[in-house]
């Protein structure tokens, strides 16, 4: 069983999935650097020169192949539940923990990462607290029907929410 974390982009998931995966001695695998890995290319740099679409598809393919994996912490691109056959084959090959965050949070946590700014182009035309508003607000029944437990991440620090991971899970003591 994969453990799978959703969630909206700077929610998370990838330094979560990167702390679960030393508590449990699981592989890591994050989505978006396998899609960066195999197109050669930055996600910013691939959505300028391709479109959405062909991200989307990479992202697809990603997740499938992650279904042929066993015990894995995964971390997926903020994204990926749009896409109905990512969310079954997640759900089929694991445990989806959606990463919860609000709004200012995330604004927060985006300023003060310059990564976000280079690699992760902007989901919509209308600007930063505008757009993840929108954003989180479009996606929310999407991540709630797609997952199987909730972890509510703004107060939370790295190690808490692993310990409710692991709870949601029945990881035990790793």
């Amino acid at each position: 069983m994969n453990i799978y974390l959703i969630g909206y982009r700077c929610c998370g998931k990838t330094s979560v999935g990167k702390a679960l995966s030393r508590l449990l001695d699981r592989p890591f695998l994050d989505t978006d650097e396998a899609v960066v890995q195999k197109a050669g290319m930055t996600i910013s740099e691939m959505v300028a020169r391709n479109g959405w679409d062909a991200f989307r598809d990479m992202e697809k393919s990603i997740i499938t192949q992650t279904t042929l994996l066993d015990h894995h912490i995964i971390a997926t691109g903020g994204g990926v539940i749009l896409n109905p056959d990512n969310v079954r084959n997640m759900k089929k090959a694991g445990r989806v923990i959606w990463l919860r965050v609000s709004p200012e949070t995330v604004r927060e946590r985006m300023a003060a990462d310059l990564q976000t700014l280079i690699q992760r182009p902007g989901l919509t035309p209308t600007g930063s607290m505008n757009e993840i508003e929108t954003v989180l607000f479009e996606r929310q029944p999407l991540y709630e029907k797609a997952s199987d437990a909730i972890l509510d991440t703004d107060i939370l620090g790295i190690d808490a929410i692993c310990r409710k991971i692991m709870e949601h899970t029945h990881q035990g003591n790793a």
